[in-house]
Formats: C-alpha cells, structure tokens, sequence
C-alpha cells in the first residue's frame, strides 16, 4: 500500500482549513479516520452552489487530492483500469455488430433512415480530410516507449539500433522504411521482429483507477505518427482547424458560453478505447482506411487475467498510444458534431460554431441532443459527470472550468515532492487556489502555503519568480519579492535549475546508428575548444534530471 508523508499531510490538511467549506470539512474528518478511499470518491456538483467562490471552495477541497497516487488506498488500479478496458472492448463488438450491415458492398437489408444519416457523416469526413492520404508519408520518431523499448531506451539511437518491432500488415510499409536512414541501418546491422499486436499497460490516471494505454510497435508507430501529422495538417487546410491552438479557444469559447449559456460543453467516457474498427471502415474513405487499417494493431498483447498473460484480439481500432489516434477521434468527432450541426439549420464549421480536440467537444446548445443520438449510435457514451449544457452555470473543456465567467478549476497534487522543483510546485498549487479565491473577492488564510513553504529546502525557499517559468520558481506577480539581476540587457531571476542532467552519449552506438541520427537531427550538440564546429555529443532521454541547484533563469 502507497504511503502519505507527514510533511504533505499535513500541508493538505491545512489546505482543507483555509478553503473552510462543507466539503473540505469532511474531506477533514474522513482524513482523520484514515478513510482516503471514501474521500477521493466524494463529488462536487457545480448546479448544487449559487456563487463561483462557494463551488470552487467545495471543489478545491476534492480536487487536491483525487489524482494523488500515494494515498493509502486498499484499491488494484491497474484492476480497475483493465475491467474498464474489456467493458470497451465490449461496448466496440456491440458497435461493431450494430454497424456491420452498413459496411460498403455488403448489399444487406439496412434501415434507410440511419443509413442516410451515416452518408450524411462519411460526406463530412470526407470534407475535413480529402478521399485520400499522400501516396508516400514521411515517418517520424515519437519520444515514447514502444513494444521493445522501455525506460530510458526509448531515444532516437536507442530505437534505431534496436531491431524495430512490427506487425504482419505493415509489411505494406517496408518498401518506404528502406528508403530512410534508420531503414538503411536495419538492412545492414539488425533484423525485422514481428510481434501479434501493441503491448498492454497502465499510467496513472486518479487516485482510485489507472489509464489503459497500449504501447505500439516501433515501426507501426514510426508511420502512424506520420499519418498523425498528415490529418492535423488536412484539418487546418481544409477546415481552418488548427489543433495547436485548439486549447486555447475551446477555454475561451467555455468561459463565454458559462456567461451566455449558447454553446455546451460534452466529454465522453473512454473515447479513444470506444472506437470500434466497423466505424472507421464505415466512415472513412477506403484510401484512408487502408493505410490505417495496415499499421493498427490487431491485438493486444500481456493482458493480466487470472493470474496469467492473455492476448485479445481488439473490437476497437486504435487506442491512446497508437500515433494517430488523437487526430483520427478528432476528425470522427468533428465530423459528427459539423453533421448534427447541419441537420439543425447550423452552420456547421470548425471553428464557428464546431469545436472538436480529441473528445472535448463544443457546439451549439440545442443540438445537444442530435448529436448524443448520433454518438450513441456509433457507440459512445456521454460522460454526464463531465458534460455541461441547458442552463447551467459551469462549462468545461480542455483543463479550463468556468462558473459564470469565473475560472473555478482546482489544483491537483500527483505525487509526494521527491525533490525540490516538486516541493516548489506543491507550493505553487497551494498558492494558486489562494489566488483564485482572492479575485473572486474572498478571503483565505496563508496556513497552508506557509506550511508547504516550510517543505522547501533552503536557499530554494526564497526563489521567486513569474508563473511562466513553471515550478523552478515560487510564483509571486510581485516583482519586488524576486531576486532578479540584469545581464547585457536581459533580466533574470533565481531560480531552481537543473543539476545532474542524463545524457546517452553517442560513443555507446554504432557508427550507423550515429549517422542515422544526424540525418535526422537528432542529438544534444557542444561547442569543443577552440571554437571548432559544434559536435553532436549524445540524446537526452526522458526524465533526465537527477538533482537540482540554485542558478538563474531568463524571465525577459
């Protein structure tokens, strides 16, 4: 069982004591008699509070802790998150089953009024992404782990000098990959491992449950990043959809809408995990299908079942960890939404009165209803907990919640500070609720930031600095609390710095692989003595630093 430090204890307890709500009392008492399990469960309904200050009071109290992962909890996360995993799986053979009579050159009895409606949605698509992907995709390296490389073996050279991992279908792919730098190696210096599918695993997600996620094949997800890229650049040429500053608007689109009530808010239950392969087929062009169909995996590999390692084949077609599942659900999504949109009289435009990143979805209020029907159909489900429409006051999307106007989004702690930028940001989080409270016009004690204050080790404690520069600094807008200096016209301030930095020097990989990597720009470079040409030295991998000191870092 995970343990809770006394240090952060009691900095959560104080914290319960200065948001002085109903909800952080009994966050209190059942922290007293040790009932963490009961706590993390509680909710906060933003329709049961009259005032932004009274929700965010109750909901900060929750929010605290609920994605914390060592409270002491008598709960299997990694249960929790494989029974939720094989309910998707079945909701998808149910969808499938449903949908497989539409499928293209079946000539099956279908009911033409649904069967309208999918041609009304594949048209969209179609719209959004073109009848076809380029002929020829340039593959890209993600920064992940993949079916073979795991911890700090997932850089650039470590996948190029490992064999890459593929499935039986993206042989299809094999004429490209011997084309690049990373192909040429291979054929040279290492072998082809075919593997059934994507290997199954978990991330933290809450304090109660973990995130299924399945880790790809390198060489399948070398080419499902490049098919990532090509849809989010259709997207924004032929929809104007920009998903790199889609966040952005959809925060600002959900604080207006918690003013005028026009547009909802919707979130569904395990998106990425609910989009069964007969969907796809269904609405998608062939040209694209194909492509995609070819670098899925179509199994899942290492499930935990009774006791033992199973390997499923999957209802669904891709999951989080396939390199273009996030564009792909977006563009199914957008389509949907475009679609109810239009059949309402709307419309229907990304970016006017459509807004689609992943699962997070904005449209106009009255086609709520349209569109839960169509979703339904297609085998989603809305997440009513997280979803927000009619007359209510609140509105969520893309980490921004808003209360008539009012940004009422509590902070989280994921983990107990194990070093100091982690201690600076439990501070920060602390000093972040107190913020909000404040320009709402209420009052709140300093108890707790003190005490989280205490938690930081000198001379970090007095490093303050601008909330732009992260959890290296304290953040105070007061700039008088700064230690800042001037240097050739450029202001900085002290701040916690990276120390002992991880670095994979290149010595330790073959000549190919070195090569490799330098045509794909791959590396850290250091500039020798002398002034010679700067050398590329090795990669970073991820979670490189090991320590932290005190240096300086720009802030202007």
């Amino acid at each position: 069982m995970a343990k809770l430090s006394a240090s952060l204890e009691q900095v959560i307890l104080a914290q319960w004591e200065d948001l002085d709500s109903s909800l952080s009392l009994a966050c209190t008492i059942l922290a007293r008699y040790r009932d963490w399990e009961s706590l993390v469960r509680l909710s906060c309904r933003p329709e049961d509070y009259l005032t932004p200050e009274d929700y965010f009071r109750n909901n900060a109290a929750i929010c605290f802790v609920k994605k914390l992962n060592c409270l002491p909890i008598k709960v299997d996360r990694q249960a929790a998150a494989l029974k939720k995993w094989f309910e998707s799986e079945e909701s998808c053979y149910r969808a499938n089953q449903r949908l497989f009579p539409y499928l293209p050159g079946l000539n099956l009895e279908v009911d033409p009024f649904i069967a309208r409606h999918i041609a009304g949605v594949r048209e969209v698509v179609e719209e959004l992404i073109g009848i076809r992907p380029p002929s020829l995709v340039e593959g890209r390296f993600g920064t992940g782990a993949t079916f073979a490389n795991r911890g700090v073996e997932t850089t650039v050279p470590h996948k190029i000098a490992s064999s890459p991992t593929l499935t039986s279908d993206c042989v299809w792919f094999l004429p490209q990959f011997f084309g690049t730098a990373w192909g040429r190696y291979t054929a040279t210096e290492s072998d082809l491992v075919f593997v059934p599918g994507n290997r199954f695993t978990t991330v933290p997600k809450t304090s109660v449950i973990d995130r299924p996620i399945a880790v790809e094949p390198s060489l399948n997800v070398y080419y499902q990043l490049a098919y990532g890229s090509i849809i989010r650049q259709r997207l924004k040429d032929r929809a104007g959809w920009d998903l790199t500053r889609a966040q952005d608007i959809h925060r600002a689109i959900a604080r207006e809408s918690s003013l005028t009530r026009e547009f909802a808010t919707l979130d569904l239950s395990n998106a990425s995990d609910s989009v069964s392969r007969n969907l796809v087929k269904l609405l998608l062009p062939s040209a694209w299908f194909m492509p995609l169909d070819a670098l899925r995996s179509a199994k899942t590999c290492g499930l935990p079942l009774n006791g033992r390692k199973v390997d499923v084949v999957l209802e669904k077609f891709s999951s989080m960890g396939n390199g273009y599942t996030f564009e792909l659900e977006t563009t199914l999504f957008a389509a949907m939404a475009i679609y109810a949109c239009r059949v309402n009289g709307k419309l229907g435009r990304l970016g006017i009165d459509v807004f689609v990143y992943g699962d997070d979805i904005i449209i106009p209020d009255d086609v709520v209803k349209s569109l839960t029907a169509i979703l339904s159909y297609f085998g989603f489900t809305l997440n009513t907990d997280k979803s927000y429409s009619g007359g209510s006051p609140f509105r969520e999307s893309c980490g921004g919640d808003y209360f008539n106007g009012v940004d009422v989004r509590g902070s989280y702690i994921k983990e107990d500070p194990s070093n100091v930028k982690g201690s600076i940001g439990v501070v920060n989080r602390v000093g972040t609720n107190r913020e909000k409270i404040l320009l709402m016009g209420g009052s709140i004690s300093m108890r707790a930031w003190n005490r989280a204050l205490r938690n930081v080790i000198l001379p970090f404690r007095h490093f303050f600095g601008p909330s732009r520069l992260g959890d290296a600094v304290i953040w105070q807008s007061d700039e008088t609390w700064w230690r800042a200096r001037v240097k050739n016209s450029i202001r900085a301030v002290r701040a916690a710095v990276p120390g002992d930095i991880v670095t994979v020097p290149f010595s330790l990989f073959k000549p190919g692989v070195v090569l490799a990597c330098a045509l794909y720009g791959t590396g850290n470079t250091g500039t020798p003595e002398g002034g010679r040409v700067p050398e590329i030295e090795g990669v970073t991998p991820r979670d490189p630093i090991r320590s932290y000191r005190a240096g300086w870092l720009t802030c202007s």
